[in-house]
């Protein structure tokens, strides 16, 4: 019995979406991502030649995967070959062309890569910029995206430049979603059910009405609840130990000036100069 024509696209359509979907993997994220020109191309003719054997009933569905196949394989090869040549690379992916140099917009490269004015402009707002007197040096990638080095002067404040000490950060780890929580990242972080429990009980909220929570860097737990009208406290952990450390600098200097002991008075003033380095130090982690 010959199948219907409506059931014969819908199988061809759902096997070519699994063969296109198992082809897309193997050639990895930077197809999705950073297409080259290559690349687009390609994806294009995929493309083509899929819709073509899916509506073209007349077509045999074995030529069609063929095509597909042999038209990915291109790509694939290119890809493992240009890993080892530099050469290949730049023809195949192409290279980045420097828009604007020392400040300079380089009218001759605007002109090679057919970018007008106002599309420099709207690339340099896409990167937050909207004064292009501010960016130092500019360069359109492969993939068409373009990439600006601000100005010294016009770069943000780093910790670096006012020759602060951070402390090393990680990943903030998602341990609830949709009201359910997920062990592994509760393990890796070194908690267990029963600390969140006691974190939840804290800010007097119910597991099941947590949207999502995640536990920062500092090992606080934080929440976006279903019910938006609930609102819930920030941790207060860090800023009660900053005030305890202030209050303890405050209570020496007090000692210092009520002690008639000139002994006891230089050691509580040696003390809270102690105190004070040391709520200096960390006084930009507590007090965020």
């Amino acid at each position: 019995m010959e199948m219907p024509e409506w059931l014969d696209v819908i199988v061809r359509s759902v096997l070519f979406l699994l063969i296109l979907f198992f082809i897309t993997k193997i050639l990895g994220k930077k197809q999705i991502a950073q297409l080259s020109m290559f690349e687009y191309v390609t994806g294009i003719t995929i493309g083509n030649i899929g819709a073509e054997v899916v509506t073209g009933l007349d077509q045999k569905i074995h030529l069609g995967i063929i095509a597909i196949v042999a038209t990915a394989a291109v790509p694939y090869v290119s890809g493992r070959i240009t890993l080892k040549s530099k050469k290949l690379r730049d023809f195949v992916d192409g290279n980045g062309t420097v828009l604007m140099q020392d400040g300079k917009v380089l009218e001759g490269n605007l002109k090679k890569e057919k970018v007008t004015t106002d599309e420099l402009l709207e690339m340099c707002r896409k990167n937050g910029v909207f004064d292009i007197s501010e960016v130092d040096y500019a360069v359109l990638e492969a993939n068409g995206v373009l990439n600006v080095l601000l100005k010294k002067e016009n770069r943000p404040l780093t910790a670096k430049d006012l020759n602060m000490k951070v402390p090393k950060e990680r990943e903030p780890q998602t341990v609830i979603m949709d009201g359910v929580i997920l062990s592994e990242p509760l393990i890796r972080i070194g908690k267990n059910q029963s600390w969140l429990n006691n974190e939840l009980a804290k800010m007097n909220v119910t597991l099941d009405n947590v949207f999502i929570g995640q536990v920062n860097t500092y090992g606080e737990l934080t929440v976006d609840l279903f019910d938006d009208k609930i609102r819930v406290p920030s941790p207060q952990e860090r800023p009660l130990l900053y005030a305890t450390m202030k209050k303890c600098q405050a209570d020496l200097e007090l000692l210092a000036l009520s002690s008639d002991d000139n002994e006891a008075k230089q050691m509580y003033l040696k003390n809270r100069k102690k105190m004070q380095k040391a709520v200096k130090k960390v006084a930009y982690i507590l007090k965020h």
